[in-house]
């Protein structure tokens, strides 16, 4: 039902939308249950998940609008509220939302042909990264300089955040309308441009620093400390890690643009291609990057110096940028949180790495398969959730049709508004890493190597960790909205990093398995 002010209560609603009170009632049985752009609220009288009756709601997060006319109850006089608490069943069908005229009715196989076409595309990412780390580990510098092993997962996370934070924070104001006029769409980019490279510089140092801490750790009482080691391993995760999310970054602004442009949903390309595809570029620029470091550093000790000083010489103009700009002031103090606490749940994966890549064989061609698809997938539905939840509720208060707490099988296949969107991933999970498992086997040893064992155990792990991922997203994207925590910032991070460590431990653990049972892989 539309629920239209009341006098007494809400005259500045009134007032706003030019409500008047003798033709109240006659526009809420004009509309009836109709999804309204300008209304208040369409909404069914039950308790929300705070205790209180929903129509008694605190309008604290609505912009504000005229304050010379402050009414009783609500904090700021909201210009228009434009929200509609309980959409119906099929909204999430709609990725538009309010963003506009055009009605973007999408179906099941609409979103599986606009997921699988970035989902093998960065498949091919996947396998890419794990050809190359097999390429580079018998390098000299990852043989001397072993943090290396440590830092790559925890790198390759923190690209993949800071990119999948960046698509799923333009995906929402794309479906939100709000990327209309060169100006605003510049503004936009210029400043999550420029949050990426300070989040880039400031993490991948403490990053390098986490990698030196845990071998040490790890080493005890034979670890030797050498200083150039940890001016090479701070100086090539910076230069990686802001090259390539500069570069990549473009490449996702772009996609998002031409899929909107397209009457696509950019929640269901963007992410993916964020995910993964750029895991085999920031592994190859590390490689090299590390490796030209280590062969002049005893020649040239300075250069390492002059890099970092100028990264750090740069940063205070990236960060007056930010400042400046309205899209991004407020993520700089608030997004910090999510993506250190990702390095360091990233950097487990990375020791339990460092731990098995010589203990089994062909580990690290299938490790980055596994971990890519995983953050891969659970990506796109996160961005999705987080773009729904923007659209239908204000920040704080969880709309009727989504519950923060539901059981694994209504939040997977059916019960739930996003159980459609987690049945088609898991579908592409089982295709996607049988594919990607033969085609990496086949590129490594020219032949298929595979026994019936490992894949079933394989397959096993990553159907597994995806629907771990897929159930903790639904329960940690709902618990920060309702907390008033923007997940466009602070969910995918944490979900990716997850999806590091499991998957590695899984992996680990199917290996382990195989070995005991006598059908490794490769015999």
């Amino acid at each position: 039902m539309v629920v239209s002010p009341d006098s007494s209560t809400e005259p500045t609603l009134l007032r706003v939308n030019n409500i008047k009170l003798n033709d109240s009632t006659d526009r809420s049985a004009q509309l009836g249950n109709m999804k309204v752009k300008d209304q208040a609220f369409t909404i069914e009288r039950e308790n929300m998940s705070n205790g209180k009756d929903n129509l008694a709601l605190d309008f604290d997060c609505i912009e504000k609008g005229n304050e010379k006319n402050p009414s009783t109850g609500i904090k700021a006089e909201p210009e228009v509220l434009k929200k509609v608490a309980d959409p119906g069943p099929d909204f999430h069908n709609n990725p538009a939302g309010f963003s506009g005229d055009i009605n973007r009715n999408e179906k099941w196989y609409q979103t599986t042909l606009q997921v699988a076409v970035p989902f093998f595309i960065a498949g091919i990412g996947t396998i890419g990264a794990g050809l190359v780390l097999d390429n580079v580990k018998d390098w000299e510098v990852f043989q001397a300089v072993s943090q290396l092993f440590i830092l790559v997962p925890s790198l390759l996370g923190l690209k993949g955040n800071l990119d999948m934070c960046l698509a799923s924070r333009l995906c929402t104001q794309a479906n939100l309308g709000n990327m209309h006029g060169f100006r605003e769409i510049a503004k936009m980019i210029i400043g999550n441009i420029a949050l990426v490279q300070i989040q880039a510089i400031v993490a991948a140092i403490l990053v390098s620093i986490f990698a030196i801490v845990v071998h040490a750790i790890t080493e005890g009482s034979e670890y030797v400390f050498k200083w150039d080691n940890c001016l090479l391993l701070a100086a090539s995760s910076v230069c990686t890690a802001t090259s390539s999310c500069f570069i990549l970054d473009f490449v996702m602004i772009a996609v998002i643009m031409f899929s909107y442009r397209c009457k696509m949903n950019p929640d269901n390309l963007a992410t993916p291609l964020a995910a993964s595809f750029g895991d085999v570029v920031s592994l190859s620029v590390l490689s090299v990057i590390a490796s030209a470091y280590f062969t002049r550093m005893k020649e040239e000790p300075w250069l390492l110096y002059v890099v970092l000083s100028c990264y750090l010489a740069i940063l205070p103009f990236w960060i007056y940028v930010v400042l400046k700009n309205k899209y991004t002031r407020n993520v700089l103090t608030s997004g910090w949180t999510p993506v250190l606490s990702a390095l360091f749940i990233s950097g487990f994966g990375g020791l339990v790495l460092g731990e098995v890549v010589d203990s089994f064989n062909g580990f690290v061609i299938f490790q980055p398969i596994i971990n890519g698809i995983g953050g891969n997938l659970v990506s796109v539905q996160a961005s999705r959730i987080s773009t729904t939840l923007h659209q239908t509720s204000i920040m704080g208060i969880l709309p009727p049709h989504s519950k923060m707490f539901i059981a694994p099988w209504k939040a997977l296949f059916k019960g739930s508004p996003y159980a459609k969107t987690a049945r088609i991933l898991i579908c592409m999970a089982i295709f996607g890493e049988l594919i990607f498992i033969f085609v990496a086997d086949y590129i490594k040893n020219e032949m298929s190597t595979l026994n019936p064992y490992f894949v079933t155990c394989y397959i096993l792990m990553a159907v597994l960790q995806v629907m771990l991922l897929l159930y903790v997203a639904h329960i940690i994207i709902h618990a920060m909205w309702r907390f008033k925590i923007d997940p466009d910032n602070s969910a995918i991070p944490y979900l990716t990093a997850l999806g590091d460590l499991s998957g590695t431990i899984l992996l680990a653990a199917a290996f382990w398995f195989l070995i005991e049972i006598h059908k490794e892989y490769g015999k």
